[in-house]
């Protein structure tokens, strides 16, 4: 809960892990305690990272918004999303759905359900302070979900026709011009970083756009090389597992993963 604070008021590049582990803790276990252990590494290693956050106009906002399919034990989704105006992620959210989907798309619409309402926050909080939006990019990566967010019903089929209307509430605002829905190619998605364990290159380029330190014009037209996560070496061919056929691995940025722990 300690650090469930730390990451909303100053370390959001935190928040992932942290609110994954308070869906553990009435049955933590080994593994949950490596992990909360990995975090605190982590922190131990960036204690002088400050969160830096700074708007181009304060009248233009951007949203990210995803989220992971059946990735929790209960095959329950995982929403993630960030709100910023140029510098640093102003408003962050990464928490467990709280209903099961049938598909990715599903999950995304009820992502986007779940993450509208602090929009729509964020731009009556800015009109009532003098500053009346112009712009309201509404970013998310599954090009079938938009077409359920924009059209509503007209796009349900077989099997998307059993979404609750109360996760369309969506189409209302961006039939009357609140919010422009556009689509986000996935190594530009803000919000991954607050759905899946990111590591190597993409994890770096996300992470220093969440904390300020990297502008949010970054993320379109930036090359990311493939990651190299593991280190461990298999040199018996045939092998699925990283690190087939003698290839060596990266070292991870945190902490180094030795071949007996990857073996276990």
């Amino acid at each position: 809960m300690k650090l469930l604070y730390v990451a909303k008021r100053g370390r959001p590049d935190i928040l992932l892990p942290i609110s994954f582990l308070c869906t553990r803790v009435s049955k933590s276990n080994e593994h949950d305690w490596s992990k909360l252990r990995r975090v605190l590494e982590f922190l131990r290693g960036s204690l002088d990272d400050v969160l830096i956050l700074g708007a181009d106009d304060m009248r233009r906002m951007n949203t990210w918004v995803d989220a992971s399919y059946a990735v929790h034990e209960d095959m329950k989704s995982h929403t993630g999303g960030a709100i910023s105006f140029g510098w640093g992620a102003m408003m962050c959210k990464s928490r467990k759905q709280k209903l099961n989907t049938k598909s990715s798309t599903e999950a995304e619409v009820v992502g986007t359900s779940d993450f509208l309402p602090g929009n729509i926050w964020a731009q009556m909080f800015l009109e009532a302070q003098g500053y009346s939006l112009v712009e309201n990019k509404f970013h998310q990566d599954n090009k079938s979900a938009m077409s359920l967010e924009t059209n509503g019903r007209k796009s349900c089929g077989q099997k998307s026709r059993h979404i609750d209307i109360r996760h369309f509430f969506i189409k209302d605002r961006i039939a009357s011009g609140d919010i422009i829905l556009e689509h986000c190619p996935t190594e530009e998605m803000l919000a991954d970083f607050f759905t899946k364990p990111l590591q190597g290159n993409l994890f770096k380029k996300f992470r220093a756009v969440v904390m300020g330190h990297a502008h949010i014009s970054t993320l379109k037209g930036t090359p990311v090389a493939p990651s190299q996560e593991r280190v461990g070496v298999c040199k018996r061919a045939g092998s699925k597992r990283p690190g087939a056929n003698g290839v060596k691995f990266a070292e991870p940025v945190v902490t180094k993963v030795t071949k007996k722990t990857y073996a276990e």
